[in-house]
């Protein structure tokens, strides 16, 4: 994914997780390996408390990276994007794009008091259309594609993650 507001986000591609909860993640050429932490991410919505557990891409390169060639994502994970170091963790104007990323997703724009402000639902994979949050965001959550509507996820739905986690 690529932020085109303020900071670029892209994605990757995971070969899995591993003891204490970090991805171990490569570029899409598979030659530089990174770690990225995972947490426990829950989004309380009308219809109940749906968990999962994300990949945290909090510095710039991790966000650079992203979801980026990715094809093993799964049903109840996901990446989350927060605080933008470019800002010092100030709200954006985010705007993502599906260039580079093979898997349909969901993007969950989160303002600041952990509310969704807006899901772009099913992205085009591959599309270098910019999908812009709407409003200054705080967070953005990638999921897989149809997630949100399958779960019953909507705007205004409380999501919630440790910000001590990492």
């Amino acid at each position: 994914m690529s932020l085109v507001a303020k900071a670029v986000l892209a994605g990757v591609l995971a070969l899995g997780v591993g003891a204490g909860g970090v991805a171990y993640m490569n570029s899409g050429d598979k030659t530089e390996a990174a770690k990225v932490a995972t947490l426990k991410l829950t989004i309380k919505s009308t219809n109940g408390t749906h968990a999962f557990t994300v990949e945290s891409a909090k510095t710039q390169d991790e966000q650079a990276r992203g979801l980026m060639y990715r094809t093993d994502l799964k049903p109840d994970g996901g990446m989350l994007f927060w605080p933008y170091p470019s800002t010092g963790g100030a709200p954006v104007d985010a705007s993502f794009w599906m260039k580079n990323t093979p898997s349909s997703l969901d993007i969950l724009y989160i303002r600041a008091d952990g509310t969704i402000a807006r899901i772009a639902e099913n992205t085009v994979p591959f599309s270098e259309t910019p999908v812009p949050s709407g409003e200054p965001v705080g967070a953005v959550l990638e999921l897989m594609g149809g997630r949100s509507a399958e779960l019953g996820i909507a705007e205004g739905d409380l999501v919630t993650w440790d910000k001590r986690a990492d």
